[in-house]
């Protein structure tokens, strides 16, 4: 942690995260650089062209391009910019204070620059990594499998990921503090908690993203609300009226930023540099990432294009639901929905495109303990197809439940739902006013899951019944559940 020309306080050396922000939709936008630029790490290199991910370091920038390379720029005398050889194949980029990381398509991380605390060296097994974050000289590792692994310094305990060590989807890191952010929408936040930077606010739910400046915090919520925690002697934390709309949030070292859904950017806290001075036209942008005085944002041009701000998969009780946002001025045909299970290709899930103007979508049609990989489509008037990024979601099993009979009353057939939170015998019975068993419609082994079956009004012997009330009964294991229904013929 040196800078040349410079005599710093421990408090001016010691910086925290600086955020990375990824976009799809075209192939690639150009990169809007503002605040301190002693280092030139606001002078984008040219050409400033096809950037799909943008990260703020201390006092320099990197930007991934569509074609999988990295481009750094700024301070670079511990080879913070230095990005190692062969330079493909990258997916996502990190900065830390003064060392920067590289994902590969593999899920293998590359880190280069200082590396005094280790916080460039990865753990072994080096693989099926799926984001990074990078505080003053530790890091962080998010596995495919929702665990953290954390390497660097660790004095203040920020790389002593609170037990259990499951079920994260997104990391953050701080000074010396990091968050991490749980499938069920908590945040889980540990190390130095001097300024209350890990204690996050109640009620803790309903987190989407989580982002980490010096000594605070902070997340945006499914709402599109942000909320701050921790030091806020730069007012770092008093997001600006109204907070709302927000659909991306990152930090530098004393100042916010967040990403409102109309393509502008809010930015608050300390502007000793001109940080929070967002350029002129402030429009068109679709991600922003903050480094310690300074900020990247990636801007597209072209008012006739669509990308795709945030995109999620949340896993519910006996489905997963997709919600999107899109940033655009051009007028859609509407979305379109692929899904995959493991490796296999993508196939489309909707019989028709949804409207335009949907932004969730709720898929029942999957199995528990299955991984499932979606991507969302804008359809254009002229015929293009936008994708979003590949999101991934793991089924849960519903509780098990009867559903009402849909329609009821009926003639002559209804449909009788119900779920299974695992794979049990099930029998399904119908009965009459007296208690008659007038047919079973199931009587096997099924699936964990959602399941329904139609009854067409006749009893075992294929023979129609009468009208009158009827009441159907699911039995599973030492359970039971009964309802009724009408038949009119």
């Amino acid at each position: 942690m040196r800078r040349s020309g410079l005599v710093l306080s421990l408090m001016c050396l010691c910086v925290f995260i600086f955020s990375t922000s990824v976009v799809y939709g075209q192939s690639g936008w150009t990169i809007v650089a503002w605040g301190n630029n002693e280092y030139s790490q606001c002078n984008v290199p040219a050409p400033n062209a096809n950037f799909v991910a943008i990260a703020g370091g201390g006092d320099h920038s990197l930007g991934l391009k569509s074609d999988g390379t990295i481009v750094a720029w700024g301070y670079n005398n511990d080879g913070q910019c230095d990005v190692p050889e062969p330079n493909d194949s990258f997916v996502a980029v990190a900065g830390g204070y003064d060392h920067s990381m590289g994902l590969r398509s593999s899920g293998r991380i590359v880190a280069w620059g200082n590396n005094d605390y280790g916080q460039c060296s990865v753990p072994a097994p080096n693989a099926d990594f799926v984001e990074m974050a990078l505080g003053c000289g530790h890091s962080l590792g998010l596995k495919s499998d929702g665990v953290i692994v954390t390497w660097g310094n660790n004095d203040r305990h920020q790389c002593d990921v609170p037990a259990p060590n499951d079920s994260f989807v997104a990391v953050a890191a701080g000074y010396d503090h990091s968050l991490g952010l749980k499938s069920d929408g908590t945040i889980w936040a540990w190390g130095s908690n001097d300024y209350g930077q890990c204690s996050v606010p109640e009620p803790n739910t309903d987190f989407m993203e989580i982002a980490a400046g010096r000594y605070f915090s902070l997340g945006l919520k499914s709402d599109g609300t942000i909320v701050t925690w921790g030091w806020n002697y730069y007012g770092q934390c008093d997001v600006p009226e109204p907070n709302t709309g927000f659909v991306e949030i990152a930090a530098g070292r004393d100042h916010s930023l967040g990403l409102k859904s109309d393509g502008t950017i809010r930015a608050w806290g300390s502007n000793e540099y001109g940080q929070c001075d967002v350029p002129a036209q402030n429009e068109y942008f679709v991600a922003v990432a903050g480094g310690r005085f300074h900020n990247l944002s990636l801007e597209y041009e072209n008012p006739n294009a669509v990308a795709f701000s945030s995109i999620a998969a949340d896993s519910r009780d006996g489905a997963i639901v997709l919600l999107w946002e899109v940033i655009t001025d051009e007028a859609l045909n509407g979305f379109q929905l692929y899904r995959a299970m493991h490796q296999r290709d993508f196939s489309c899930i909707n019989d028709a495109p949804l409207s335009p103007y949907t932004r969730t979508y709720e898929d029942r049609t999957i199995k528990p303990g299955k991984e499932y990989r979606y991507i969302v489509a804008a359809l254009t008037l002229d015929g293009r197809e936008i994708r979003s990024p590949e999101v991934i979601a793991i089924g849960i099993a519903p509780p098990l439940a009867l559903n009402q009979n849909v329609p009821n009353p009926f003639n002559p057939q209804t449909t009788i739902g119900f779920s299974l939170p695992r794979s049990e015998h099930v029998w399904l019975d119908i009965y009459d006013l007296r208690g008659r068993l007038v047919h079973r419609l199931i009587d096997k082994l099924m699936e964990a899951g959602r399941h329904e079956i139609e009854w067409c009004g006749r009893d075992s012997k294929g023979r129609a019944v009468a009208s009158g009330v009827y009441f159907y009964r699911l039995t599973v294991s030492k359970q039971a559940s009964t309802k009724k229904m009408i038949l009119l013929r």
